[in-house]
């Protein structure tokens, strides 16, 4: 079976929700709608690492790949999802070359990086490590989320680090950003440049967007979309459940 890095490579439309509710039954619940893949937040939610390792446990049965989007840029966020055998990590906030070849470093093996080979899951406990590091070094995603004015500014520098594989737009925090910052160009021109800046850097982009219409246009453009999450599945459906009775 082709892996999860290798359709990203190869652009082939990849939609997923993010999964924010702390508990492996969440994932099994999106999983079976049969998602591309799923993102795993650690960064907007109380996921521990054990409980981690369960939910991941969980995409496995199902046959999903779970990516992570890790609580912080820290080498040791990252290698806590790899070890626990995450797909790969979404890393959050990257907005200078060097935070985009720190991480790069932690989520590569070398030569390429520099990540520990630890005992962990995705080692089989020391039963297979050298296995471990070869799939690793075939199949692990690195994707950087770019939701900074900084990152937009840095995004041609950031996107020439090797060993990304995924360039993730995050339109929430850069809208904040800019409307903090009082930045006069439109949100979608901003957005414009990173996902052109991918293009010529040869790195796929994605984006993520809060409904099926808007994942249907941006699929037009761009082949990656991570769509809402379990949270937002469910709070719109609790809202429609228990909107008031007609008299």
């Amino acid at each position: 079976m082709t892996g999860l890095r290798q359709r990203i490579a190869a652009r082939q439309p990849l939609r997923g929700p993010f999964i924010a509710i702390p508990s492996p039954m969440s994932v099994e619940i999106v999983a079976g709608a049969r998602p591309d893949f799923i993102c795993i937040d650690t960064e907007h939610s109380p996921i521990g690492d054990a409980l981690l390792a369960d939910m991941i446990r969980a995409a496995d049965v199902a046959g999903v790949p779970a990516l992570v989007r890790v609580r912080g840029k820290g080498a040791e966020h990252i290698a806590a999802a790899l070890d626990a055998g995450a797909a790969g990590v979404v890393v959050p906030h990257v907005s200078t070359e060097a935070e985009a070849r720190a991480a790069v470093h932690a989520a590569r093996f070398a030569p390429e990086g520099g990540r520990g080979a630890g005992p962990g899951r995705a080692a089989a406990y020391l039963r297979d490590i050298p296995g471990a590091i070869a799939r690793a070094r075939r199949d692990t995603v690195v994707a950087l989320q770019l939701e900074t004015l900084e990152a937009v500014a840095n995004v041609e520098a950031i996107l020439a680090v090797p060993g990304i594989d995924l360039a993730f737009i995050g339109p929430g925090d850069l809208a904040v950003d800019r409307d903090a910052r009082g930045e006069a160009a439109p949100l979608s021109d901003l957005i414009d440049r990173m996902v052109a800046a991918a293009s010529a850097a040869g790195v796929p982009a994605g984006i993520f967007t809060a409904t099926r219409d808007a994942s249907r246009v941006w699929l037009g453009r761009l082949a990656f979309v991570i769509e809402g999450s379990d949270a937002l599945y469910l709070t719109r459906a609790s809202d429609d459940a228990l909107a008031p009775l007609p008299a």
